[in-house]
Parts: structure tokens; C-alpha cells; sequence
């Protein structure tokens, strides 16, 4: 037939084309199937509304969630300029430009297409909690100056609230063992790889900022003496059960001012304060202790004070130092089996800590963060050296650090000491437990990832995207194609071998 005898004299042609055929039928399927999807991810906003400063935090994760946990990185960090929010009680008009800054940044970050639907939280921490116990009606204004500022920007605002001490503890406590891969056994988000005997075993979380102090962690004992502080948690398909405490009072600041009022009862008007270098002296006005919540309680009546101002002039020793802190920490009465101080009930302490926020700072400025255990031996003989050397020595050699701070880390460094060893109960032994920490893998540490996390289980997940063909139809056209693509080539090596055979068959 003419049929036959076209693919007589044409068979090569027919085979070189249905080769190709089937090459491009193969490369086409598999270049469309595993294509990269486009990236499906999510943002959320967190601001630290913090007693000195106000941080801004942009997390991502992607839209399909880790056992109804989103998996959250820090992308951003931004710090607003001035003090925290809290400060801004007589002039809310300039809130607006407090925020400006950080808040454009989280706009030029975010992709535009996301801004509407990326929640924004603020959550004010120990400053704002006295303030709401000083004058609730400017702590409210202030949230709500807050709220009209941030409704100005194109982002979901979930509104600003002042979060509890308990809420800040183990907030903290989460995002410890996020970052150390302490929830789950997959750590390729942060590559970091704990060790196998304590993947498991999370981390308990030392917090200290400004106005408050906090301590979390996981008790041996789940059954606890002291119902309020236990909190309860669900990530990553696991419950956790975990003891925390805040101390309002007890940041470094106001425990400053706590101990200024307590020497003031002895005085007249001038401080000589160990806990300051010799040399250093400050004016300070009566009303920052007579108006503070935490220190008005040691302040004597006010015709006691024949003077407006209070004169501090530092003298430079740490054991009186230390002895005038280690005052602060009432532990002469404990109505549970074991307590930390001023009657707070504590469970023995238990496993490894992360201590970060001014915990970090402190001991990074004494220069003893390094990986190396550091003892209290060692913190002691070193604070001990620094805080006796005077004004114009500390001065010069640490001349680019600002004067308040400068000025202060000798008290810093002591409340620190004392506060983990007579109000935590650490002791020489168990201080190697403590990791004083800042950034893991270019993520903050602090309660605001925690915050984020926890808030992820109520933020819906969104089906992942996939293939355009199931596996299975995927792997059927791949065998099916390549089967005739090797049918092709046998056949045409039998053509070329053999050509009469074909043409003997044709006719």
C-alpha cells in the first residue's frame, strides 16, 4: 500500500521525529513539575514596648504550620529612638513621631501585597504596668495614642495591651527553646543541633529588664504549692506545664531606686553610694523617688527631707555594695516549702538557663559571656576590681559607652550577682548552669518571639501548594514517555543494522 511504502522510504525521518517527541515530552513534564513554587509565607509585626525603649521585631513563617505552630525567624530588628513609651505621659503629640521611623522600615521590608493582612501587636512590659498602677487613665491614653498611630499604616494592628509579668516570663521561656531546637526534632530552620541527650530537656528562662525581673522553667514536680504560678502551653503537638514569676520592682532601674530610698532614710540629702564609683557624683530630684511606685515605699515622710534634690556621690566598694542589695531581698518569712524572696514560693531549680535582656548586657560589658564557664569567683573578683576604680579612670577607658550607663554597671553588675545567688537561690555549683545569651543565630533573644509563636496557633494555615500533577500521574507519564522514547532508539539501531529487513516487510 502507498502507506507502506511511505514508511518505507521515510522511516528514519518518522523515527528522528518521534525521538524528539518524546525528549521534549519528557524535559517539558519535568521541568514543570519541579519547578520551584512561588514562596508562601506570612508576616507578623511585634513591638516591645519596653520601661526604657521600644524595640520592633518583623517575624516570617510559612503559610502551612509545624503541628499548628507556625515556624517563625526573626528578619528584622529596629530600635526606636527615645525612651519607652511609658515616658511619653505629658506629651502623647509626639508619639506619633517616635514611631515613624521603625514603622516605615516594617513597610519598605514587607512585601506591599502583605501589608494588609500582616498582624501588628504591641505589648508594654513593666513600665507601662506601674504607670497602670500609678494613673490608670494615662496609661490607657497612652496605649491609645499608641493605637491611632500604628492604625495609620497599611498593616492588620491587632491592637497594644499591657501583658502581664507572668505573660513576659514565659514568653521568654518559649522562645529559648525555640531557638535551641528544644520543641522539635527538626532543626533545619536555624541550624543549630543540641545534643542528643537534652533535645528534650528545655532550657528555663532568666529575664531582667528595667522595672521587672523574671524566672520560668519546667519544675521537676509538676504539682506546684502555688497554682498561680503555673502556666500552661501547647506547641508543636507537645503540652507544657511551666513555673514563672515576675517581680515588679526588681529591673535593674528600680532596684537602683529602691536602694537609693532605703540609704536616704539615713541622710539628710546626700548619698554616699558604694555601688558608684569614688569620684562620681549626681543631683537627682526628690520627686523620682517620693513619685516612683517601687521606691516611695522606703521614703521616709516628706518634712524628714529638708531638701528639694538629693546629692549621690559614689565611693567605691563592692562588699558595701553588695551588703546594702542583698537588703532589698526580704527572705525572713516563706509560707511554702521553698521559696526565692518577699514570700514568692520557688521549686528547686531545675536544669540549664538561658539568662538574657540585662543579664546579657551586663556580663557582656564585664567581658564575661564567653563560652568559658564563668564562676562566681570569678564575677566577684572582677566586680570588685572594677567598682573600685574611680570615676576618672572608668571614664577614661570606657569613654564611647554613655555616662548613665557607664556609671551604673558597677551596681548592675553586683544587683545581678546578688539577685541570682540570695533571690534565685543559685548556688557555686549550679551558676554553671547559666547561659548568658543575646542573639541565637541572628534571632533576638526575648519574650517578643515567644509572643509570636503562641500567637501563630490562632492565625489560620493555608493548604500547601503543590505540583501541577499528583505523583502518581506524574510517575506514569515519565515511564510512559521514556518507554517509547527507548522503543524509538531500538527500533532505529535494528533500521540501521538491518535495513532490508524493514524494507522487505514494508512491501
Amino acid at each position: 500500500s502507498e502507506l507502506k511504502v511511505f514508511c518505507s522510504k521515510n522511516i528514519l525521518s518518522i523515527l528522528g521525529f518521534s525521538c524528539i517527541i518524546a525528549v521534549i515530552a519528557l524535559l517539558a513534564l519535568g521541568l514543570t513539575q519541579n519547578k520551584a513554587l512561588p514562596e508562601n509565607v506570612k508576616f507578623g509585626i511585634v513591638l516591645d514596648a519596653g520601661s526604657s525603649h521600644t524595640s520592633l521585631y518583623i517575624y516570617r513563617w510559612p503559610a502551612e504550620k509545624e503541628n499548628d505552630t507556625g515556624v517563625v525567624t526573626q528578619i528584622e530588628e529596629c530600635k526606636l529612638k527615645g525612651p519607652g513609651i511609658s515616658g511619653f505621659a505629658k506629651k502623647l503629640h509626639e508619639i506619633n513621631v517616635y514611631l515613624t521611623a521603625c514603622m516605615e522600615r516594617a513597610r519598605k521590608v514587607i512585601p506591599s501585597a502583605q501589608h494588609p493582612e500582616t498582624p501588628v501587636y504591641l505589648g508594654a512590659t513593666a513600665g507601662m504596668r506601674l504607670l497602670r498602677m500609678e494613673n490608670q487613665q494615662m496609661a490607657d491614653k497612652i496605649l491609645d495614642a499608641v493605637a491611632n498611630s500604628i492604625n495609620k499604616y497599611p498593616f492588620d494592628f491587632q491592637g497594644a495591651r499591657i501583658i502581664s509579668g507572668q505573660e513576659e516570663g514565659a514568653y521568654g521561656w518559649i522562645t529559648v527553646n525555640y531557638l535551641l531546637g528544644k520543641f522539635t526534632q527538626k532543626l533545619s530552620w536555624f541550624n543549630l543541633k543540641p545534643s542528643k541527650d537534652d533535645t528534650q530537656e528545655t532550657y528555663g528562662a532568666l529575664d531582667l529588664g528595667g522595672a521587672s525581673t523574671q524566672i520560668t522553667f519546667v519544675p521537676q514536680n509538676e504539682m506546684t504549692e502555688s497554682p498561680n504560678n503555673n502556666l500552661y502551653f501547647r506547641l508543636y503537638g507537645k503540652n507544657y506545664s511551666v513555673y514563672t514569676h515576675s517581680f515588679l520592682c526588681y529591673g535593674k532601674d528600680q532596684a537602683l531606686l529602691q536602694k537609693l530610698a532605703l540609704e536616704l532614710q539615713s541622710t539628710s540629702g546626700i548619698i554616699y553610694e558604694p555601688c558608684f564609683h569614688s569620684g562620681y557624683f549626681r543631683k537627682m530630684k526628690m520627686s523620682v523617688l517620693n513619685e516612683g511606685f517601687c521606691a516611695r515605699r522606703h521614703v521616709l515622710s516628706p518634712s524628714h527631707y529638708p531638701l528639694f534634690d538629693i546629692e549621690v556621690r559614689g565611693t567605691g566598694n563592692f562588699q558595701q555594695c553588695q551588703q546594702g542589695i542583698i537588703q532589698l531581698f526580704n527572705s525572713s518569712y516563706c509560707p511554702y516549702s521553698s521559696c526565692s524572696f518577699n514570700g514568692v514560693f520557688l521549686p528547686p531549680l531545675q536544669g540549664q538557663f538561658g539568662a538574657f535582656s540585662a543579664f546579657y548586657y551586663v556580663m557582656e560589658f564585664l567581658n564575661l559571656t564567653s563560652q568559658e564557664q564563668i564562676s562566681t569567683k570569678k564575677l566577684t573578683e572582677k566586680l570588685e576590681e572594677f567598682c573600685a576604680q574611680s570615676w576618672n579612670e572608668v571614664h577614661m577607658n570606657f569613654g564611647d559607652v554613655k555616662e548613665v550607663y557607664l556609671s551604673e554597671y558597677c551596681f548592675s553588675g553586683t544587683y545581678i550577682l546578688a539577685l541570682l545567688l540570695n533571690g534565685y537561690h543559685f548556688t557555686d555549683e549550679s551558676w554553671k548552669n547559666i547561659h548568658f545569651m543575646n542573639k541565637i543565630r541572628s534571632t533576638s533573644v526575648g519574650w517578643t518571639l515567644g509572643y509570636m509563636l503562641n500567637l501563630t496557633n490562632k492565625i489560620p494555615a493555608e493548604e500547601p501548594m503543590s505540583a501541577p500533577l499528583s505523583h502518581s500521574t506524574y510517575v506514569f507519564l515519565m515511564v510512559l514517555f521514556s518507554l517509547i522514547l527507548v522503543a524509538v532508539i531500538i527500533v532505529g539501531i535494528l533500521v540501521f543494522h538491518k535495513p532490508s529487513y524493514f524494507r522487505k516487510d514494508m512491501i
